[in-house]
Parts: structure tokens; C-alpha cells; sequence
């Protein structure tokens, strides 16, 4: 008998216990008995009996979602949002609540952290709509949006209302910074991340999504503030809408660096959707209007640390149009426009849109100019409008309230542009992501630190367990060490780091190693993806298989061509770990290294093939899928690179 959803929850505390044991934890977090020179390593000075005595390095990554909406979003509450931030956190700390349309919804476990990061632009709109307000009620569209939401078209209104914002076409009495509703809405995110936040449990930040859209072009960034509300309110949130904000984010910038010195609170800005922004995302000539130069390089890399890889809306690792040789990089793609359907995608504007070629064109900009503006780290989030960040396969409740759990979801159109006939399935939208961050405690000021040095990884969704490091002395005795964290901190650096004036004769050397999500699925290899500038100028990339589940076999060329295989069996929406292995853990030495050459590394981590949310779907509510629509997946991680720069 194939086991089912239900079997697998029965047995959740069974391998959780399981994973407990050295033989299976050891690589992530230590466990063990430690070899004299490993514990020399970690207390160089006088070493412990204890192996967990003294350690300062980070000892487990902590979850969470960096974008969340909720109600207070004005698409989100047309959608039909009525999720307040206090419900969002209340949700995200583990607690079961009602849904928007009125399911009971709870997380499999508890995350770890949350910003709620409703849109700037518009704080306090939907309430004062809700309302009838006279000023708005006076303009065509507020009285025709108010009407349609009542009416039950809700999803209408909200798509109209995101193509009106694109186009700066909002009506009379939409509230801006200064004004009594937005004040208002602003103080109770502040309040409700104050209530929730937790030190050492759960952490609550404070933050907001600015949302630069012009013409429909997706700039958005979400901001974090470190410290708490007292700092938090001494300012407002920075908007689009001219005259008092600005869509450039360069503008964006330096409201970030007046914030830090109104408040001493440190800030950052993690962008997103770049597969939306139409090949505005990552420019390499000019942007709005002016040249690249060193100094926008050295502004967008102070503050832009991080980069939401992937999410509901599509992931942004890679693109198969540019990475022909990469048979993972078609998943959950979403490329047929920019947000709203207005201008089509073409081929030229993929380049500027995707992590993997962000991270090779900084390298070109660094020859060129002395700064990398692309050196992030990377990292998954939601982007749910829904105050839900419930991303998991079989509990997806959607990006927007109408995608909640229905027997209808996978037939509808999420977005169609009536002009350019762009048109995007419910089906598409990808149950996505979360950020991992390796903090040495759950309180506001570690992760956001941890942050700032880039060492995060992103997740499709499951909570496996992923580190990277990078250095000169890596042998491969280390992956079979029981301590690989602490010889990972003693040889080198993680994820998010930087390597530099290689040693006369040495290559770079990597410890990689992977432990499965408790509850998720085995895991089918560990590659790290190694991109370069050659001695022509030219970018390059490769991918190498460091470590294959199943016995298989890495040829010369570094790739293991075997698939793992698949045993999901789509109809019962079921599958088995009886493939793929539930930990992984290699050393990888560069074969082809130039000391003379800029490079990055950076560690994808694929779990063998699950069934995707649609076939819960199809299961639950005994529907037939439209022709096309995805059934299964493999889900994955992507870390933050490790960076080489030559000496000078």
C-alpha cells in the first residue's frame, strides 16, 4: 500500500526523532564525538571536552516569510483580504484561524519569522473605500470599485486597481503619506509586529513593500527595519506617488539613508519579480535615465543585501532560454509579460530579469567599474495577499483570497490583459517560498544581521537544511567529519562570503551538505552552479553535480545524467521516500580554477520528484485539470554565492 498525506503526518514525529540521531543531524548541527583537530579548531586556544561549549557560530537556519500582505493592502483587500497583520502573525507563529473565505487553516509547524510588508502606496485606501468616503466615492472609479466589490467582483476591481496604479491613474482622495487614515494604518502594522514579536520564539519585523510599477514594470522592494516601533513610527513609509515619493529606486535609497539617520535604525531592501520588471531589474547601461556608474553600483549594493528569488509569482534563479544546458531550470517560470499583461516578454529582456545572470553581468560591472551592485544573497518569500504564508504543496492557499482552496481554483484565469491577450491560469501561480537564515538566535537584531552578511538560502517551500562553505583547505576527510559546521567556520567562509588572492597553487575547495526537510521528501542531488569572467571578458557558467542520492555515478564532466526517477503517483496525489537519500554532504574541489578570473559559487539542492499542489487539488475535490497544468515538481534550494575576487 502507498503511503498517503495522512500515513506521512502519522509518522512526522517518528522521523523527526529519527532525524534527532547523530548519524542524520550531525551535518547540520554537530552532533557527535569530534576529532581532536576539529575541536582545536572551534577553541584554538584551549580546547573543551564539551563540543557545544563556546561556539559563536550560527547552529541552525530559522524560517520565515519576508513578504506577506494583508488586508491593508488595497489589492489584496479588493481581492478580498479581510486578514489583518495581527492575524497574519498570529497565523505565522502556528495558531489555527479562519481563512478569508472561512476555512480553518494552520501550518504543518510553527516559522520562525515574518514581515508583514503591505504596500506603502495606499496604506489605509481599502478601509476609506469600504467606507463610502464622500472624496472618493465622488470619482467614477472609486464608486465603480466599491460597487464591484460588493458585488462580488472583487477580483475585477483588484486587477484594475493594480493597471491604475501602473499608469499613476488613481482617483481623487487616495490617501498619501501625512494624512489621518494612512497614519493610522501604519501604527497598527507598527502595533501589531510590536505585540507579536517574540525574542528567542518568534520574530516580528516591522516593514512595508514599495512598489514602483510604472507601466506595469515590476521594481518592487520590500523594506525591513532592525530595531522596533518606538524608532520605526519616527518615520512614514516611502511611496511611488509623486510628489511626495518617487519610482526610482535610487530615490528609494537615499529615503533609506535619511531613515538610518532619523532613527538609527538600520534598513534593508530585498527586491523582487525581476522576471515582471520587462528587463528593468538588473540594467547594465542605464537606468532611468542615467548611466551605471560607480556610484550606483555602490548604493545598490549597500542596500539591496538580498534578493527574493522565488515565489507565488514565479521563480527567478534561471531561465532555460539562457542556461540551454540546465535541465532545472524550467521550473515555475513565469516569463509571458511584466506584471499587469500590458507589454509582452521578449527574448532580450530575459538577461536583465534572473538571479543567475545578475550575478554574472556583476562581475562584468565589477571589471568595469571597481563595484559588484548584484553581489546579494538570495532568499524565497510568499508575496501572498492573503495574510496567509502557507506555502506548503498540500496546504497552498493561494497568492490572493479567490485562489483559496476551491474545487474552481485550477480551472480560472489569475490575469488577462485585454489588449495584449497575455493571459496567466490560476494553475501557474507556484506554492512559494520561504527564506532560511543561518542567525545565531531568533531575535530581531541576528537574523536581520545575518541577513546583511548574506547568509540566507531560499526555499520552493520545504524546510531543508542547507550549508555552504567556501575556502583553500577543504579535504574530502571533512565530509565524513561529525562536525562539518565548525570545520566549515575553522577553514573557510558561508554562504554569502568572499574569497580572495588565491594562494600560490590552490584551488578553491567547498563543503556542501544538505539534510532533508523532516516531513518533506528525499533529496535527489546537491550541485553547486560556478559562474566566471574569462580571460576574454566573456561570462560563463557550469553546473556540477557534487553529490547524487541512489548509488549513481558524477562522470568526468562533473554531471551525474541518471535521474533519480519518480515514484509520485499523481491520481492519489501520493509519493515514497523509498528513492532519492535523506542527507547529502560533499567536498568539492574547482578543477578548471583561473586565479586571475572573478567568480561566484553558489549551491542548488533538488529534492526527488513530489506531487505539486494542483494534483492536491485534483484529489480533494475530485477535479480534472486543464490541459497542461503541472502536476508535479521537484522542489529545491538555492543558497547565497561564495564570491572570488584576484588579487590586485
Amino acid at each position: 500500500m502507498k503511503p498517503t498525506s495522512f500515513h506521512r503526518s502519522c509518522f512526522a514525529a517518528l522521523i523527526a526523532a529519527i532525524f534527532a540521531l547523530p548519524a542524520f543531524a550531525a551535518e547540520q548541527t554537530d552532533i557527535g564525538q569530534a576529532d581532536q583537530a576539529t575541536l582545536e579548531k572551534v577553541h584554538p586556544t584551549k580546547p573543551l571536552y564539551s563540543p557545544y561549549a563556546g561556539r559563536n557560530f550560527p547552529t541552525r537556519p530559522y524560517f520565515g516569510d519576508t513578504h506577506l500582505h494583508t488586508a491593508f493592502s488595497m489589492d489584496a483587500g479588493a481581492f478580498g483580504a479581510r486578514l489583518t497583520p495581527r492575524d497574519a502573525y498570529r497565523f505565522a507563529r502556528g495558531e489555527e484561524i479562519t481563512s478569508n473565505t472561512g476555512q480553518p487553516v494552520k501550518l504543518s509547524r510553527p516559522l520562525d519569522f515574518l514581515v508583514v510588508s503591505d504596500h506603502s502606496d495606499g496604506f489605509g485606501f481599502f478601509p476609506l473605500l469600504m467606507s463610502g468616503d464622500p472624496t472618493l466615492m465622488a470619482t467614477e472609479q472609486g464608486k465603480r470599485w466599491h460597487d464591484e466589490i460588493k458585488g462580488g467582483q472583487g477580483a475585477k476591481a483588484a486587477i484594475d486597481i493594480i493597471i491604475s496604479f501602473g499608469q499613476n491613474k488613481l482617483p481623487n482622495g487616495f490617501p498619501l503619506p501625512g494624512t489621518k487614515a494612512y497614519r493610522s494604518a501604519w501604527e497598527e502594522t507598527i502595533k501589531a509586529a510590536e505585540a507579536y514579536n517574540d525574542p528567542g520564539r518568534f520574530t516580528a519585523f516591522i516593514g512595508y513593500e514599495w512598489t514602483s510599477n510604472t507601466g506595469g514594470n515590476n521594481l518592487h522592494r520590500n523594506i525591513i527595519f532592525r530595531e522596533n516601533g518606538d524608532k520605526a513610527r519616527l518615520v512614514e513609509p516611502y511611496t511611488t506617488l509623486k510628489p511626495l515619493g518617487s519610482d526610482n529606486p535610487e530615490d528609494l535609497w537615499k529615503w533609506m539613508a535619511a531613515t538610518e539617520e532619523k532613527t538609527g535604525s538600520e534598513v534593508l531592501a530585498i527586491a523582487h519579480n525581476g522576471n515582471l520588471s520587462n528587463g528593468l531589474m538588473f540594467p547594465m547601461v542605464e537606468a532611468f535615465g542615467k548611466k551605471i556608474d560607480k556610484k550606483y553600483a555602490e548604493t545598490r549594493a549597500k542596500w539591496e543585501r538580498l534578493y527574493e528569488t522565488t515565489q507565488t509569482k514565479g521563480t527567478g534563479e534561471a531561465h532555460p532560454f539562457l542556461s540551454p544546458n540546465d535541465e532545472f531550470a524550467n521550473f515555475e517560470i513565469w516569463d509571458k509579460g511584466n506584471l499587469d499583461g500590458s507589454v509582452a516578454k521578449t527574448k532580450d529582456m530575459l538577461e536583465y530579469e534572473y538571479a543567475r545572470s545578475a550575478f554574472k553581468n556583476g562581475l562584468l560591472l565589477e571589471a568595469k567599474l571597481g563595484v559588484n551592485p548584484y553581489k546579494f544573497g538570495l532568499i524565497g518569500s510568499s508575496d501572498a495577499h492573503t495574510g496567509l504564508s502557507a506555502l506548503e504543496e498540500e496546504n497552498f492557499f493561494g497568492k490572493t483570497a479567490p485562489q483559496e482552496p476551491s474545487p474552481e481554483r485550477m480551472q480560472k484565469v489569475f490575469i488577462k490583459n485585454p489588449k495584449t491577450g497575455i493571459t496567466v491560469m490560476d494553475w501557474e501561480v507556484a506554492a512559494s517560498g520561504y527564506a532560511a537564515v543561518w542567525a545565531v538566535e531568533n531575535t530581531r537584531g541576528a537574523i536581520f544581521d545575518a541577513m546583511q552578511r548574506r547568509e540566507t538560502y531560499a526555499t520552493t517551500g520545504p524546510r531543508m537544511t542547507v550549508r555552504f562553505f567556501g575556502g583553500w583547505e577543504f579535504e574530502p576527510a571533512d565530509a565524513n567529519n561529525r562536525m562539518p559546521a565548525a570545520i566549515g567556520y575553522g577553514k573557510g567562509v558561508p554562504m554569502g562570503g568572499d574569497l580572495s588572492n588565491a594562494p600560490k597553487g590552490k584551488s578553491p575547495t567547498f563543503l556542501a551538505a544538505a539534510l532533508k526537510d523532516p516531513i518533506g521528501a528525499n533529496l535527489d542531488r546537491i550541485q553547486i552552479i560556478k559562474g566566471w569572467l574569462d580571460k576574454n571578458g566573456k561570462t560563463q557558467e557550469r553546473i556540477y553535480d557534487v553529490a547524487v542520492s541512489g548509488g549513481r555515478t558524477i562522470g568526468a564532466d562533473g554531471r551525474s545524467k541518471t535521474p533519480v526517477g519518480s515514484t509520485v503517483d499523481v491520481e492519489n496525489a501520493t509519493w515514497t521516500n523509498t528513492i532519492g537519500a535523506p542527507e547529502l554532504i560533499a567536498v568539492w574541489k574547482d578543477p578548471e580554477f583561473d586565479p586571475a578570473q572573478r567568480a561566484f559559487y553558489y549551491v542548488r539542492v533538488i529534492e526527488i520528484p513530489t506531487p505539486r499542489w494542483t494534483s492536491y487539488d485534483a484529489k480533494r475535490f475530485g477535479v480534472k485539470p486543464l490541459p497542461g497544468t503541472t502536476m508535479t515538481l521537484q522542489e529545491r534550494a538555492y543558497t547565497s554565492p561564495i564570491w572570488y575576487t584576484p588579487g590586485k
